[in-house]
């Protein structure tokens, strides 16, 4: 396949290097490649007197306009490259198997595409695997994507309409199964109705969370497909009411956190005639022997591969003041070489916000690398967030450049003064709306831009640096959705 590609004379060099010997290099006579016409790079095109006929014209990512009519006059199809001279070493080995787009840039469509490539690969890997045991239809070991379980803490006194909202955001960020959390104060009659009405919101499997028998055996009786937990404690008191209704049950070990103890209870509890288990060999805290309990991880998978795992990552990231996203994705990669068929978090505390969607992202990048037996690394999925896979080049400092300097000025807007805030989507636990109010109007938007461009049409600003104010907090407004972090007008971000 003959591909020219086009630029300007500042990103020649680049573009040179990144593209190499494998396609042509048209320089239009302009600086920035951004600023390319169609009429001018027929110009260029028709001037140049290129010997051969090319397949595909890459312009730059950042071009805009129509140029269906230069197409039709050159005799080939133009699409647009990538936004940046740098991506084009990504881009073009994905040229003859992928049709280009004339409205978004190439690195943005490959973004999308592979991404939908392994999405796909994930679902049909999926209806294909072979499991341990299944949950209402969901796989639950062997060779099935880590399942995620998220906790809703002190479910069993919430009333329905929070205990439904909880239970669809818990889903709608990828949680694949949901844990009911009882507490100490939990009265049976409360896990019945909890239960009952968790069954009638979602067809996604359900569990408890607690030790106490009476409790687990309300639960069991109400239709719960999975308890959390049993040990010597209540093994004779709920056993056999669980093996009777055919629920699946995690294992812990007793007090002292032993793989001795831990199998006891298991062979404790296949002798009272429950056949759906799981085990959890606990992963202790950061700090309080993690590595010992990985060990026991590892040891238990290798000696009993056909039990689930409970892998309990919340009670790691719950107790660091540590970003979870890093956190999160490092515990699944252990976890998945331990044998973990279930990754658990309750997201509780405002900096484990987000600990589902993430696991949810991590299981499957470890699933893919399973798949590939690679790194989970150039997957099409990924979990970067704050850093960059690729960097921009970074330029130097112009010649007497003047030092910036704050305004010593400040006067208030005659038109008055406008108040900047969000609303977080509580649904999906990512995204949201920007809220402008002025006196005059409140605008709401979802990026600053927006935001913004409605702002100035209203005309409701009518100072430079009121505007430049307002363009920064609303930046600051839309990061803060970003990235899932509160945001109060005039704080540091």
């Amino acid at each position: 396949m003959d591909i020219l590609i086009a630029t300007g004379r500042l990103a020649e060099n680049t573009v040179r290097k990144a593209a190499g010997e494998k396609t042509d290099v048209l320089v239009a006579d302009i600086d920035i490649a951004a600023f390319l016409t169609p009429k001018k790079l027929i110009k260029e095109f028709q001037e140049a007197n290129f010997s051969k006929k090319y397949d595909l014209i890459l312009i730059p990512g950042l071009v805009s306009g129509d140029f269906s009519k230069a197409s039709e006059i050159l005799g080939c199809k133009i699409r647009l490259g990538p936004k940046h001279a740098y991506d084009l070493g990504f881009v073009l080995p994905f040229a003859e198997k992928t049709e280009f787009s004339e409205k978004v840039p190439a690195c943005e469509l490959l973004l999308d595409v592979r991404k939908k490539l392994a999405l796909e690969l994930i679902r049909k890997t999926e209806e294909e695997a072979s499991a341990l045991l299944t949950l209402r239809g969901i796989k639950i070991g062997g060779t099935a994507c880590m399942k995620v379980m998220g906790e809703i803490v002190g479910a069993m006194e919430m009333d329905a309409l929070t205990l439904q909202v909880r239970i669809e955001a818990f889903i709608a960020r990828g949680a694949d199964i949901i844990d009911l959390g009882a507490t100490l104060n939990t009265l049976p009659e409360q896990v019945r109705r909890t239960v009952s009405l968790a069954k009638t919101f979602t067809t996604t499997p359900i569990s408890i969370d607690t030790l106490d028998p009476e409790l687990i055996t309300e639960g069991v009786e109400a239709g719960v497909d999975l308890v959390l937990s049993l040990n010597s404690t209540n093994m004779d008191i709920v056993g056999p009411v669980i093996a009777r209704k055919g629920t699946a049950a995690v294992i812990i070990p007793d007090g002292e956190k032993s793989l001795e103890s831990l199998v006891r209870n298991i062979e404790a509890a296949r002798r009272l005639g429950i056949e759906k288990i799981i085990a959890d060999p606990v992963l202790d805290p950061m700090g309080h022997n993690i590595t010992e309990s990985i060990v026991r991880y590892y040891e238990f998978h290798r000696m009993y591969p056909q039990i689930p795992v409970f892998f309990g990552v919340g009670n790691v990231t719950e107790l660091m003041d540590v970003d979870t996203i890093g956190v999160n994705a490092t515990l699944s990669g252990i976890g998945a070489e331990a044998g973990a068929s279930i990754l658990f978090t309750p997201e509780f505390s405002d900096k484990a916000q987000g600990s589902i969607r993430e696991l949810k992202r991590a299981s499957e990048m470890m699933q893919l690398s399973r798949i590939r037996e690679s790194s989970p690394k150039d997957l099409g999925l990924d979990m970067l967030c704050i850093k960059e896979k690729r960097r921009r080049p970074s330029f130097d400092i112009p010649e007497n450049a003047i030092q910036a300097r704050p305004s010593k000025n400040w006067s208030l807007d005659p038109e008055g003064p406008v108040r900047i805030r969000i609303v977080s989507d509580s649904i999906s636990g990512n995204g949201g709306l920007i809220v402008a109010e002025h006196e005059k109007a409140s605008v709401v938007g979802r990026n600053a831009r927006e935001v913004m461009d409605t702002l100035l049409e209203l005309e409701v600003i009518s100072r430079l640096d009121h505007a430049a104010y307002l363009g920064r907090e609303l930046e600051k407004a839309e990061l803060a959705l970003h990235f899932n972090r509160s945001y109060a007008q005039d704080d540091v971000f």
